[in-house]
């Protein structure tokens, strides 16, 4: 059975105020195309499929053109909802969807259980979890002591009933400890939210979301496919695919990629504005790509951006590099072994304020009153 690994489409999303839309259905057209050519019998979305929990319309009428084109390919699919999303929303029309091969897993209510398929060599399990929080799990497991990511990714998954002797699929979004990050992902600060590769251990395949580089953990067969669009200038470099995973009998795993070429890539180019805009230069690039421009003269050219744009139609920035921003730097910038979580932050400012740090009570309230908002706000 083949299958294509996609998640982090983040449908709607805009990037340094651009719309990437047109960039978002030039892609997920060139991901049926390649499913037309290599007949994968299941898509498997492992979240992050808007970019926002309330999508625009827009985002919702692409995702639905998408899921039409692979369902006339007879194509099953199987979505989860990612930290982005609204699990409700996203699984609106689950129960009517599943008569067309679309399986969405609707918002965790306590218990997991599996979609069957088989194909020659017998059955294949698929378990779609949703985005899961601690405070979302300790609602249905009150006795149990759940505090982490690990804990309530433990307690979720020792409850199921899964069988080792068959075929087990998990497709998940959780940030995996040891995997690398980018500029374009909301991580949690301190790293909170990671979770323990290990406990995905019985499972034949994990289809991981939420991290934007393709990426293994540990094992080939725990996988980030990565998002199919680059987000940031930190991806600037990465080469985005589609992951593709066929299973024969239990163990006969195969992994592979098929690449993906975006409408526009983002590049950074750095140099004198003189540089950047002589025509030798010009003609090394593609004027259309989204570009970062650094500039490294020393004194500001006037207007540079308006006079920029003409030639580079989707600059999304342009900054300096120079004497000037590097002293800047060097007297603003805190290394990232000293940077402070927001309860330090907060007790700076209350030395600052009273004269006096906090009681140890004070910094404990003021402690859960921040987790409280970070749950809200991802909720």
């Amino acid at each position: 059975m083949k299958f294509f690994h996609l998640s982090d489409l983040h449908l709607g999303k805009r990037v340094n105020e651009f719309s990437m839309l047109d960039d978002q259905m030039d892609i997920l057209t060139k991901i049926v195309a390649l499913a037309e050519e290599h007949k994968p019998d299941a898509v498997l979305i492992a979240g992050d499929v808007y970019d926002k929990a309330t999508p625009i319309v827009e985002a919702v009428q692409l995702l639905d053109r998408f899921l039409v084109w692979l369902n006339e390919l007879g194509i099953v699919v199987f979505m989860i909802s990612g930290n982005h999303d609204s699990a409700e929303r996203v699984a609106f029309g689950a129960e009517l969807l599943k008569n067309s091969n679309v399986h969405i897993v609707k918002s965790y209510q306590g218990k997991l259980d599996p979609v069957t398929i088989t194909d020659d060599n017998g059955e294949l399990y698929i378990w779609m979890l949703p985005y899961l929080k601690p405070s979302l799990v300790k609602r249905h497991f009150p006795d149990k002591a759940i505090n982490t990511y690990t804990e309530a990714l433990r307690t979720v998954l020792s409850g199921i009933n899964l069988d080792s002797s068959k075929r087990n699929i998990l497709v998940a979004h959780q940030f995996v400890t040891g995997a690398t990050t980018s500029e374009s992902e909301e991580i949690y600060i301190g790293g909170s939210e990671n979770v323990d590769g290990s406990l995905f251990d019985t499972f034949d395949y994990v289809a991981l979301g939420h991290l934007h580089r393709p990426q293994y953990i540990g094992r080939e067969t725990l996988r980030y496919s990565g998002s199919p669009l680059k987000y940031s200038f930190s991806e600037a470099n990465d080469k985005k695919s589609v992951t593709v995973v066929e299973m024969g009998d239990k163990g006969d795993i195969s992994i592979s990629t098929l690449p993906l070429t975006p409408a526009h890539e983002m590049q950074v180019i750095k140099g004198t504005y003189s540089e950047l805009m002589s025509r030798d230069f010009q003609r090394t690039l593609d004027t259309d790509n989204y570009v970062r421009v650094v500039l490294t003269d020393e004194y500001e050219e006037p207007d540079a951006r308006r006079k920029m744009e003409i030639v580079y139609k989707n600059l999304m920035s342009l900054e300096y590099d120079n004497k000037r921003t590097q002293a800047t730097t060097e007297f603003t910038t805190v290394d990232a072994t000293e940077r402070k979580t927001p309860t330090e932050y907060f007790a700076d400012f209350f030395q600052m304020q009273n004269g006096q740090p906090p009681t140890g009570e004070q910094s404990q309230y003021v402690a859960q009153v921040f987790a409280q908002i970070f749950e809200e706000a991802n909720a």
